[in-house]
């Protein structure tokens, strides 16, 4: 998760000289609060293993999708990652059940006879 905000923060940072000349371009006001939220997205990269750390992330990512009003263009990429955030949240939820319930492929075992024994 960790990564994924690392690439959050290059892709909006990459992100904010394009939207300042496209179309109306966004205002001053607009380009600092998108610099700002980017570089706390990299800072929030660094406290995941914090208890509090997903909960940084996902607020970040609301006001990444709120910045639709800064910039169209900025609001899509926001949701465009929100949809990531989602899927990688259901991974994790997925993950964790089939670790409880001992589903996962490692925790099954090995069928009999492996590995081969070797013979001499």
């Amino acid at each position: 998760m960790a990564g994924t905000l690392v690439l959050e923060f290059i892709a909006f940072m990459l992100a904010l000289p394009v939207v300042w000349k496209l179309g109306s371009g966004v205002s001053s006001i607009g380009f600092t609060i998108v610099a700002v939220l980017s570089v706390l997205m990299l800072a929030a990269a660094f406290v995941q293993r914090r208890p509090w750390g997903l909960g940084v992330a996902l607020a970040l990512q609301v006001a990444m999708v709120l910045c639709f009003f800064v910039h169209p263009a900025v609001g899509i990429m926001g949701a465009v990652f929100a949809a990531v955030w989602a899927y990688m949240l259901y991974l994790r939820h997925d993950v964790a059940r089939r670790m409880r319930e001992g589903q996962l492929y490692d925790q099954l075992g090995h069928p009999p006879g492996y590995p081969p024994e070797q013979t001499d």
